[in-house]
């Protein structure tokens, strides 16, 4: 099912998270804004079910390029009209391995909910609500990966460090590379970027892309969302600090419920 493509996906309204009054979590994604990736996080967001059925299905890579068929119709993407359809950065660092060890063993505290350095075989509980959240979305929507996201992994936290210390990537070329991944076959790569597929589609002239749909409400970060999490993680931690960890909160069963899962 085309929903598979984006089951996980989160999507961000930058205009109505930056008018939050958690400074930490505006502070966060200004700087995804200032990393470059805001125009592949916020872009317009649209979906084409039966078109991405059609684009993963005999989707291959040759000579760099992605190429396929929708509704009969020949698509390639290029790395070029990729980062230049996102505004991706297309200089810096092309693999997570070369962020410096200094910069990574600085972020260990910074991001730290207690002040000691944070674990990278431990869990997300350990880091403040603001990191939390933000290793979800380079988890979920550019590395895009399937399954339980309460462990903290050396990806994650890598691709975590490239936003709050702002080190230079080729998003251009990481994102492209994982897209290519995503239709090489036998490749244990999830399927994703179902958004910004379907705008490069949308954007190809005369192609029949079918009935669209709007990208589900639930799955956007928005000010209203991302401040009721803000603070139902902040009673979250004072419960457990005053030794009551099992009490029940009241909750909103929607995303809140969805993104607090595995907190």
């Amino acid at each position: 099912m085309a929903s598979s493509f984006y089951s996980n996906s989160q999507h961000i309204d930058f205009d109505s998270v930056l008018a939050m009054d958690d400074q930490g979590m505006v502070s966060m994604f200004q700087a995804l804004m200032a990393s470059g990736l805001a125009g592949f996080l916020g872009c317009p967001a649209v979906i084409y079910e039966a078109a991405l059925v059609d684009f993963f299905e005999i989707a291959s890579v040759r000579e760099g390029v992605i190429i396929s068929t929708v509704a009969g119709q020949l698509v390639e993407i290029s790395e070029e009209w990729f980062a230049e359809s996102f505004d991706l950065p297309v200089y810096g660092l092309g693999d997570l391995s070369e962020i410096p060890k200094d910069v990574i063993f600085y972020a260990k505290s910074i991001v730290s909910l207690s002040g000691e350095p944070v674990s990278l075989s431990g869990k997300k509980n350990q880091m403040k609500i603001e990191f939390r959240l933000l290793c979800d979305i380079m988890a979920k929507s550019i590395s895009v990966k399937a399954g339980y996201f309460n462990a903290i992994t050396v990806e994650k936290f890598s691709m975590v460090t490239t936003v709050f210390c702002g080190v230079r990537m080729n998003w251009a070329s990481i994102l492209f590379s994982i897209l290519k991944k995503m239709v090489t076959p036998g490749s244990k790569q999830a399927k994703g970027f179902a958004v910004q597929i379907s705008l490069l589609l949308e954007n190809i002239p005369n192609l029949e892309l079918g009935k669209s749909q709007s990208f589900l409400l639930p799955k956007f970060l928005l000010r209203r969302l991302c401040t009721d999490l803000s603070l139902l993680m902040i009673k979250l931690v004072q419960r457990k600090l005053l030794g009551h960890p099992s009490q029940r909160l009241p909750l909103r069963k929607d995303k809140l419920l969805l993104l607090l899962e595995h907190q």
